[in-house]
């Protein structure tokens, strides 16, 4: 606990007291309003840099942008650790930077493990809120990993939903997500993938896939798809029929078409860039969005780094002002 509060000072949060400071809701906000600030040109992100770094079967890299009308400035910086599981450790690694953008001082170091979680939820919560079907019920998970837990727990937010069904490829995993849904009280049941198709309203994509894990035929008129793991040049979750039979959205044109979902689509002629659309304009009211309850809506989850600066920002400035955190001289 910090007794006196130096705003000059650089403030350090650790993963334990961003868990205690931010709330989904608080991140859900955060995201959409970045996306919106996004979708107005009063934020920007930089480009992205993310390699194989040749070791540990590692991939590290660099994500930042400015947010002009919010002042945050920063990078994160980190990646993904697939060997991370069997020491105990979560395979996502990464730490925010913030600056102010007034003199370029370090103002902040926020711990970007949980932040990552909770940001990636918070973007596919802001899609199904603005896309999903008001009646959908079914939502379906694709994946088990980390951060599954944290996007059911973010989309049962958003709709009613009375089941889940969920496919992952290691169903030993499932569980995780059972226990879950057995706390938020909803129904759960492991299914295949055309089954999951079949019955779920909503489906998320939260994998490190690099194979089409979905295909267009086993997806139901009316459904909405948040495909959240295809962050890298060559992933891949769904099938490229299924990207150019939806309406796409996405967080940020430029990654859609380089990293993400989108990607294989373009690629393979099947869409083009002018077929993709952000969601802030969504959210600022410039698109309408769904256009019919049987539309096949689909948000490419890309991951931007405004996404993280907003969260870490709401982290720093609630430690300060509640006394939590370390601080640092510069």
């Amino acid at each position: 606990m910090l007794k006196q509060i130096d705003q000059d000072s650089l403030i350090i949060v650790n993963e334990e007291t961003c868990q205690q400071i931010v709330s989904d809701a608080e991140a859900f906000t955060a995201v959409q309003d970045i996306f919106a600030a996004m979708a107005r040109d009063d934020a920007y992100n930089f480009p992205v840099i993310r390699e194989a770094i040749g070791y540990a079967d590692a991939l590290y890299g660099f994500k930042s942008g400015f947010d002009k009308a919010g002042k945050t400035l920063g990078v994160k910086s980190g990646g993904y650790w697939p060997g991370n599981a069997n020491k105990g450790l979560t395979n996502h690694q990464s730490t925010v930077f913030l600056f102010d953008p007034d003199t370029g001082r370090l103002q902040a170091l926020v711990a970007g493990n949980y932040l990552t979680a909770v940001r990636t939820a918070a973007s596919s919560a802001v899609s199904i809120n603005a896309l999903a079907r008001s009646d959908a019920k079914v939502l379906g998970m694709v994946g088990a990993g980390h951060q599954s837990t944290f996007q059911l727990r973010a989309a049962v937010r958003q709709r009613a939903f009375e089941k889940v069904v969920a496919w992952n490829p290691h169903p030993e995993m499932l569980p995780r997500l059972q226990s879950v849904a057995e706390e938020l009280g909803i129904d759960f049941e492991a299914v295949d993938r055309e089954v999951l198709g079949a019955q779920a309203d909503v489906i998320i994509t939260i994998t490190s896939a690099f194979e089409p894990l979905l295909k267009a035929e086993w997806i139901k008129p009316g459904t909405h798809l948040a495909c959240m793991g295809t962050d890298t040049v060559g992933k891949q979750e769904v099938a490229s029929a299924l990207v150019a039979q939806a309406t796409v959205f996405t967080d940020e044109v430029a990654q859609s078409i380089s990293l993400g979902e989108a990607q294989h689509g373009i690629a393979e002629g099947l869409i083009g860039e002018q077929d993709i659309t952000p969601i802030g304009k969504v959210l600022n009211g410039d698109h309408v969005g769904r256009k019919s309850d049987e539309e096949i809506t689909l948000f490419d989850g890309t991951g931007v780094g405004l996404q993280d600066l907003a969260v870490a920002c709401v982290v720093a400035k609630a430690a300060r002002e509640q006394g939590l955190g370390t601080l640092a001289a510069l």
